[in-house]
């Protein structure tokens, strides 16, 4: 019987010492702690998850949903655990955080080709699937950035928010690069008068912020690496003084209103995120505003009054790959097709989207070992949506991301009401998905 590594008893990879032992192959599955503590881990037991207790929505037209539904296709072992342990959440599947990481450990270690290690892994094995996490340890950091080259990892989320296009007003907003750069017309631009400006300053000051947790505070991230003036919060900026957005993000410098003729007071750029043009991030808002209060302050801007957030803006402590410059289209090493990555690592967000990955990783290595291709899902589903994402984004400006509707291609059919085009999404993705799972 065939020895895998899977490095990480996290969500993804519990996913796939699963996935990789219910294929037949013997498991070593290396967890640090309690050897080498993390600084958010109170346990030692796998799947601990140490921030919020739920998974998210259950409903189809929620994009956690279906990728919950798509997963429960393919076999999660997770999502049965987080049902077991559910607790009252309405439609979201909150679960009571100490049975679900008992009942993970207790079914992991009951599978008789997995073999837990308590060890920290300081070296890249082979055949492996990476998936240590956010808090990643610094000896195997260093080994995965000299592996996959030093600017292929980063140490923190500077994570501006992204809204959908079908929501904006675009009556209200321009089409224009800074001095005609590139094509010209590769922005969205919000133009504010004084007043505007003004009232929305006094929002963003005044703004309840995430106050986070020990292990990924403002002042813990300035400590450990050298915290860039770049990824400051835009919150941060505002109190430094009234004027200081508007010389920095917000600068109306080369972007002249072509309705007036004249340059704004201020401007807020909207930056494409994906090849469709469907999701747009507001460039340079990377925030610790609790979510209402981003939705609340970021909707006083002009043409976002009714803006829908596909991701919402955050700063705090995440290792992970820049994986559109040094991974494979199924997540492994250029140089290592048997050398997978999984879970917050290759750039994704959420607890569902983690184990997804973990999943797939564990299902991917199964096959090459056996000689088989690696199979990706089709992007019409949502993990293969993100999947593509992770793979195809721009490496220049990649960040982590989480399940959304923006990220799936559109329908041939023009839906102009939203919850039945997300019924209609939901509806083709889970068609493919099926075909998918029947084919591995």
């Amino acid at each position: 019987m065939a020895e895998v590594q899977v490095v990480g008893g996290g969500l993804a990879g519990c996913e796939a010492a699963w996935a990789l032992a219910e294929h037949g192959f013997r498991v070593r599955l290396h967890e640090m702690r309690p050897v080498t503590k993390t600084p958010a881990h109170q346990t030692d037991r796998l799947a601990e998850i140490v921030c919020s207790n739920t998974f998210k929505s259950t409903e189809p037209t929620n994009a956690h949903g279906l990728l919950k539904l798509e997963l429960r296709l393919l076999g999660s072992i997770l999502l049965q655990a987080a049902d077991a342990a559910r607790v009252p959440g309405g439609a979201a599947l909150a679960v009571d955080r100490d049975v679900f990481s008992q009942l993970v450990t207790d079914r992991i270690s009951g599978h008789r080709n997995i073999e837990i290690v308590r060890e920290e892994v300081a070296e890249l094995p082979s055949p492996a699937v990476i998936a240590t996490g956010p808090l990643t340890s610094d000896r195997l950091a260093c080994a995965i950035a000299q592996r996959l080259g030093i600017q292929s990892l980063a140490f923190y989320d500077a994570i501006a928010p992204i809204v959908s296009l079908d929501s904006l007003d675009l009556g209200r907003l321009y089409r224009r690069s800074r001095y005609g750069k590139g094509a010209g017309d590769d922005y969205l631009n919000a133009p504010m008068n004084e007043a505007q400006y003004g009232g929305f300053i006094d929002a963003l000051a005044t703004a309840d912020q995430f106050a986070g947790h020990p292990f990924d505070s403002m002042d813990a991230m300035k400590d450990a690496v050298p915290y860039f003036e770049g990824c400051l919060p835009v919150e941060e900026m505002a109190r430094r003084g009234r004027e200081t957005l508007r010389f920095g993000p917000m600068k109306p410098v080369g972007l002249p209103d072509p309705q007036t003729g004249r340059v704004p007071h201020a401007v807020v750029q909207l930056r494409q995120d994906d090849r469709a043009g469907r999701m747009w991030n507001l460039v340079g808002f990377q925030t610790r505003l609790k979510i209402p209060e981003q939705r609340r302050v970021f909707s006083t801007i002009p043409g976002l009054e009714q803006a829908e957030f596909l991701r919402y803006g955050s700063i705090h402590r995440n290792t992970y790959v820049n994986a559109p410059a040094a991974l494979t289209g199924h997540l492994s090493a250029r140089d290592d097709e048997r050398l997978l990555f999984a879970g917050q690592m290759v750039g994704v967000e959420g607890y569902t989207e983690s184990l997804g990955t973990g999943l797939l990783a564990g299902i991917n290595l199964a096959r090459l070992l056996a000689g088989r291709p690696a199979a990706i899902p089709p992007d019409v589903t949502m993990l293969g949506a993100l999947l593509r994402y992770v793979h195809e984004a721009s490496p220049d400006h990649f960040q982590p991301m989480n399940a959304n509707f923006g990220l799936l291609p559109e329908l041939p059919e023009k839906i102009r009401d939203r919850q039945k085009k997300k019924e209609s999404l939901a509806e083709r993705a889970l068609s493919a998905m099926r075909e998918f799972a029947s084919s591995l």
